[in-house]
């Protein structure tokens, strides 16, 4: 495992958040052409090369794969990287849809501090977060320990990290949330690194499309939601509801269980 990634979040008062969370996708924005440059691509590839990789997950009659594309680990991380680093895309997200995301998370995770699933002293973290709006939502609702990870980092919300090999210690989070499954190249290694990182007692919340094929970007489709939770050898479902989120039509939460 690599050195565990231990980012300093910002504490402030509370009326300097908000004004913060305004100015964080315009700072992304100027470090878009950075981020997007082909030597740091390359540079992006090859330091998230990590142990992966790794031998191909069981097959499932409820995952189908579509790892027969890429050559090499490296072809799939490139693969991502192209979309996580498309200039016209990084520039969407900063701009047109930074408040609409963010609004709309900061109600899906308000509705979780509402169930008891989530608190302002809660650890978070944001599974493959891009630029970051997951975590800006989070901080916005109060959850100030929130952090994303991503094949490309995006400061001030967003480190580096592959989800294939988180780059935190075993027990480390309250919440883990994410809507990238189906970009999972190994989705036993995703779901693993999530159960591996959360606390005994937290809680992972996950987006999914079902019985939808995904972009030319996914690695794998989802054919029914029994695959997702098939994968949670330590963790127990506290609920299977629909949701409208962004093209996904799922949400599955699970809770890590407690040590005996």
């Amino acid at each position: 495992m690599p050195a565990e990634a231990k980012p300093r979040l910002l504490h402030l008062p509370l009326p300097v958040r908000p004004l913060l969370l305004l100015i964080i996708p315009f700072i992304s924005f100027l470090l878009l052409y950075t981020y997007s440059s082909p030597p740091l691509a390359t540079n992006a590839v090859a330091a998230a090369a990590v142990t992966v990789p790794l031998a191909p997950s069981p097959p499932s009659p409820h995952i189908r794969m579509r790892r027969a594309g890429f050559r090499s680990y490296e072809d799939y991380l490139r693969h991502q990287l192209n979309k996580t680093l498309d200039p016209r895309l990084r520039k969407v997200w900063a701009t047109r849809d930074w408040h609409r995301k963010v609004d709309a998370f900061a109600r899906a995770f308000a509705g979780l501090r509402d169930d008891g699933l989530l608190s302002n002293s809660s650890r978070a973290l944001c599974v493959g977060a891009r630029l970051g709006q997951e975590v800006a939502a989070l901080r916005l609702v109060g959850v100030r320990d929130a952090v994303g990870i991503d094949l490309a980092p995006a400061p001030p919300l967003v480190v580096k990290g592959d989800f294939h090999e988180q780059p935190f210690s075993n027990d480390t989070f309250d919440l883990e949330f994410s809507n990238v499954f189906d970009h999972a190249l190994y989705p036993d290694r995703f779901v693993a690194e999530i159960e591996r990182t959360l606390r005994p007692g937290g809680v992972a919340v996950l987006h999914v499309a079902v019985h939808r094929r995904g972009d030319k970007y996914s690695a794998n489709d989802l054919l029914d939601v029994q695959g997702l939770v098939g994968l949670f050898c330590q963790s127990e479902v506290v609920r299977i509801s629909k949701v409208d989120a962004f093209g996904l039509d799922t949400e599955v939460i699970l809770r890590k269980k407690r040590s005996p």
